[in-house]
């Protein structure tokens, strides 16, 4: 992610180089974008470091949300950052139109900045597709629902900035055909429009993983079937699985165990079997009560 950081600033600045000498509103835009990025890499990566954090007595179960905190802020720059700066600068364009410079300095940087950017996609779907097809999603669904907000939010912003650089070139390239500053600030918006409905969709995904997402119905599925293949397991009556950080969730059941041990005996293998489900690297926390007798029996 470091590289990619670094990456983005280059990028930025070119872009940054390539509007002041030319003019362009959809080069401006483009310009904000990536200084979005660039600052969204920052906030990415304190979601990583932070949500990493082993459970402590205030966070028994971690900080895995932490991630969605930090992806929530990204995702707010790039409304304000980016989104904003882009649909203002393309209103300016429109309502004051300025002469356009030598575009082709523009042309040289979209062209470069298209080339990494897609390295950085491509690179980040050979990373998303591994686990795609695990979970049996395709690549897109997969992406949408994942616990993983970088990962998203990463795929996300890379399929933006190209559709952005897209964009921008069109815009240029209208511009030098006509002689007019219109298309290529109609350009400006139009990133502008993109970058705010890209944002818009990751607030909201961060937004229902902290106030308390369940898991996949397929996930939920795989884990039920997972308890009810455990020897100390006679029948499960209910079950929750909330996600509590990037591929992390917190297990609340309800289980009849096997045998008619007396009370004391019982409360210990419930312990027990708490803590072998904990060894699970994607399970934070595990908490199960007796069924009741007349408890209608859950089954896959």
């Amino acid at each position: 992610m470091l590289v990619a950081f670094l990456m983005n600033v280059l990028v930025a600045v070119a872009k940054s180089v390539a509007a002041a000498l030319t003019g362009s509103a959809s080069m401006l835009a483009e310009a904000a974008h990536s200084w979005a990025d660039c600052g969204n890499e920052i906030f990415l990566m304190t979601a990583n470091r932070r949500s990493r954090r082993p459970p402590d007595a205030k966070h028994p179960i971690g900080s895995g949300k932490e991630a969605y905190v930090w992806s929530l802020i990204a995702a707010l720059g790039l409304l304000a950052a980016g989104g904003a700066v882009s649909i203002m600068r393309g209103v300016q364009e429109l309502l004051e139109p300025a002469a356009g410079g030598d575009f082709l300095v523009a042309y040289v940087v979209l062209a470069v900045s298209f080339v990494l950017e897609s390295v950085s996609f491509a690179q980040s779907i050979r990373q998303s597709k591994p686990e795609a097809e695990s979970m049996h999603r395709d690549l897109i669904e997969h992406v949408l629902v994942t616990s993983d907000p970088t990962l998203r939010a990463v795929v996300a912003e890379d399929a933006a900035a190209l559709i952005g650089l897209l964009l921008a070139a069109g815009g240029l390239a209208a511009s030098e055909l006509t002689g007019s500053t219109t298309p290529d600030a109609i350009a400006s918006i139009l990133i502008g429009v993109l970058l705010g409905a890209v944002a818009v969709v990751l607030i909201n995904l961060n937004r229902r993983f902290l106030v308390g997402e369940e898991v996949d119905p397929r996930v939920r599925a795989a884990a039920l079937r997972e308890l009810l293949a455990m020897p100390e397991v006679a029948r499960v009556t209910y079950l929750r699985l909330e996600v509590v950080g990037p591929r992390s969730v917190l297990i609340v059941g309800d289980v009849d165990l096997v045998g008619d041990d007396v009370e004391s005996l019982l409360s210990v293998r419930l312990r027990t079997l708490e803590a072998k489900i904990r060894d699970s690297p994607a399970v934070a926390g595990a908490v199960l009560s007796l069924s009741a007798p007349d408890e209608p029996s859950l089954s896959v």
